[in-house]
């Protein structure tokens, strides 16, 4: 089979829309008050100007976010190669929990800006958004391991029995037409808005539920650390082992995947089943529709106390019938081995399609999935949106050159919500110098840190410092921009 690999399928996706997500904001630009990408945060948090940013440069963010993986684990497990070996390390096996989730958001702006109309400020914005999140438990790893000659001597062949459940895999892609307004009330509070019209690049979920490798094996006590990756590239190899063991061995799954992508096609290989994805371009196009809005609100509680809340990405997506492909896996019967052939080649025949299946080392083994497509589940589909909810509280000090700031985020993303609780200093002498240091708590387990800056045209900004290849969450934020009017104050108006 061909590897099926994710990041060409995120690949693809990038060049439907020129670049790609979803969670499109910055925690530590939030209190930066001369910063008008706070807004993405809270659409009531206007900005001292208006702006106008650049094409695609002018605001874009990458996010990596795992519960126990490094950052170099991401990119290994992402890869989806055959012949990977991460997961031998016993450094990775230890770091891992008993399931372990992973999240990587990519997002741009291809046109935005905001102006000031009176007391109103208004804005808009064409983008990009992409969010993919997967679960993989620790057991599959283990069992990716113990297929590739690793703990092999804890392992009894001659009734070897292995489950692995609940992988998941959901990406998310889509292109928003947004429109803002806020507006001050009074002094005190301002309110804000964005309406969104979505066009649906793409969807996919693929749920795993069970992985069962059942084996009755005899002869293998006559077999030295027995490897089954091993069978594939040394046919000696094989040829001894088919010589050795008897017996019989089964694979039971059960999976779905749900796929709404134009030009995405699932393609089958000479047996009916799914062996790789491959995209067309004369068949790429818009697989759906869809809204959202964003709400939000800042209150000055005090004069140097300022509280403020917001719900973002509030909607749904609905996906076309003809752009949708469902594949269900029941798999138990085409996944039987027979290892008392008559013949020794059926032997080896027997031991290398049982080989090839199992001693894979990509977390996402469509080999042994066994999927089918089933045209008679294809449907139009209906997916949420990943909402946020936002809450804020802000002390001025030094007449409000210097701020003080608590951020708690939480964001209903799949398969597991993120939240996060974020502490930061702003420094903010003139609205186009501001300089932010944070502090996040929950997600890197208090060992997060991160900057921002504005000067002039330019933004640049971490919430999560890149702190080598263990990191567990990872971030960059960049943006540039044109000014445009200040807002006027009441008597101008």
């Amino acid at each position: 089979m061909k590897n099926v690999k994710i990041w060409q399928v995120l690949l693809c996706v990038v060049l439907l829309g020129s670049v790609p997500a979803q969670a499109q904001f910055l925690r530590t630009s939030y209190f930066m008050e001369g910063s008008h990408y706070r807004m993405q945060l809270n659409p009531a948090l206007t900005p001292g100007r208006g702006y106008l940013n650049l094409p695609v440069i002018g605001s874009f963010n990458a996010t990596v976010n795992t519960s126990s993986l490094g950052y170099q684990d991401v990119i290994d497990i992402i890869d989806n190669s055959s012949d990977g070996d991460y997961f031998m390390s016993s450094d990775f096996i230890n770091r891992l929990d008993a399931t372990n989730e992973l999240n990587v958001n990519l997002s741009t702006d291809i046109i935005s800006a905001g102006w000031y109309k009176g007391k109103n400020f208004w804005s808009f914005n064409i983008g990009l958004r992409n969010d993919i999140g997967a679960s993989v438990p620790r057991t599959m790893f283990e069992f990716m391991r113990e297929m590739n000659g690793v703990d092999i001597n804890s392992i009894d062949w001659s009734n070897y029995n292995r489950t692995v459940g609940k992988e998941s895999l959901n990406i998310n892609s889509y292109a928003e037409i947004g429109v803002g307004f806020a507006r001050d009330i009074n002094a005190r509070l301002t309110v804000g808005g964005r309406v969104k019209a979505l066009l649906g690049i793409g969807n996919m979920k693929l749920d795993i539920n069970k992985i069962a490798v059942n084996t009755n094996l005899q002869g293998i006590a006559d077999v030295e650390n027995l490897d089954w990756s091993r069978v594939a590239d040394d046919q000696e190899y094989a040829n001894e082992l088919a010589e050795k063991i008897g017996g019989t061995g089964r694979i039971d799954v059960e999976a779905r995947l749900e796929s709404s992508f134009k030009g995405l096609e699932l393609q089958e290989n000479e047996d009916g089943y799914i062996d790789e994805f491959k995209f067309e371009g004369d068949k790429l196009g818009i697989a759906g529709y869809g809204a959202a809005i964003d709400l939000g609100a800042s209150y000055k509680l005090l004069d140097r106390l300022t509280l403020s809340a917001s719900i973002l990405d509030l909607g749904f997506m609905k996906w076309s019938k003809n752009g949708t492909s469902v594949a269900t896996s029941r798999s138990s019967e085409n996944l039987s081995f027979d290892f008392n052939q008559p013949t020794l080649q059926g032997k080896v025949d027997e031991v290398q399609r049982f080989a090839n299946v199992v001693g894979s080392g990509e977390v996402l083994n469509f080999d042994m999935l066994q999927m089918q497509v089933d045209e008679n589940e294809a449907k139009s589909r209906s997916t949420s949106l990943t909402s946020t909810l936002v809450i804020g509280a802000e002390y001025a000090l030094l007449g409000n050159w210097l701020t003080v700031g608590a951020l708690y985020t939480s964001r209903f993303a799949k398969p597991k919500t993120l939240n996060e609780l974020t502490f930061s200093a702003n420094l903010r002498p003139a609205n186009s110098l501001n300089l932010a240091a944070s502090y996040s708590v929950l997600q890197g387990s208090g060992k997060t840190f991160g900057v921002a800056v504005k000067l002039g045209p330019l933004f640049v900004g971490t919430d999560y410092m890149y702190l080598g290849e263990n990191s567990k969450n990872v971030n960059a934020y960049i943006g540039i921009s044109l000014p445009l009017s200040k807002q006027k104050k009441p008597a101008d108006i």
